[in-house]
């Protein structure tokens, strides 16, 4: 394939640094030392959803980790080394666990589809939907996909929290919270699910508490 089929990319991408220094003429030099950011993002890797433009945030100010379906894993060592430079070198306050409305990932779990290697990363977010089996057999197909967006975020916050990175962050006393959004591509509206957590001990009350507020028409 030949160069040239990108180079719209390249004269956008020129625009574009044309645009901030016209606007801030010290962009770039300013954001060229030591980042400084105070929020970690977990998101899915969805082309829908960026994570600076959702929240408003210039570069420089968010670090970002993106997998299929916003999943942390406990062997995943991708997101964990992200984790623990964000936490440990960065010092972020804040992870933010942020999956969205109409997830491929989490619609090909509740469909049973069959997508070959990425099949045995969402096991992940299938084992989500047992647990929460019964929960989600009372709602139509439609709410059924919603849900189970909000839940996957809800139970990989409990993850990131029960990370060693993040307990012992906790344990010297370091101040972090973990906290559980979910997105929305038809209106490009943030929620909060409820799911924060700042302390080791606090971890499973968080996601009780979470669960059941979306149990009660929450979110």
């Amino acid at each position: 394939m030949s160069t040239h089929a990108l180079d719209h990319l390249f004269e956008n991408n020129r625009a574009w640094a044309r645009d901030m220094v016209a606007r801030e003429p010290d962009f770039f030099t300013r954001r060229s030392g030591q980042q400084a950011p105070e929020y970690l993002w977990i998101g899915c890797a969805d082309s829908r959803v960026s994570a600076t433009q959702v929240i408003g945030l210039m570069p420089g100010e968010i670090f970002v980790h993106r997998n299929v379906s916003n999943v942390v894993v406990h062997t995943d060592l991708n997101c964990l080394s992200v984790l623990q430079f964000a936490v440990d070198v960065l010092h972020v306050k804040h992870v933010i666990v942020c999956g969205h409305y109409g997830c491929g990932g989490v619609q090909a779990t509740l469909a049973g589809a069959k997508l070959g290697l990425i099949d045995n990363w969402l096991r992940h977010v299938h084992d989500v939907a047992l647990k929460h089996a019964d929960a989600l057999a009372a709602l139509n197909d439609a709410a059924k996909l919603d849900r189970l967006c909000e839940l996957n975020v809800i139970e990989q916050v409990a993850n990131v929290a029960q990370t060693t990175v993040v307990q012992d962050a906790w344990e010297r006393g370091q101040k972090l919270a973990i906290h559980g959004w979910v997105y929305g591509l038809k209106d490009g509206l943030v929620r909060d699910l409820r799911a924060t957590v700042t302390r080791a001990e606090d971890v499973l009350v968080s996601h009780e508490n979470a669960v059941a507020s979306l149990n009660q028409g929450g979110a």
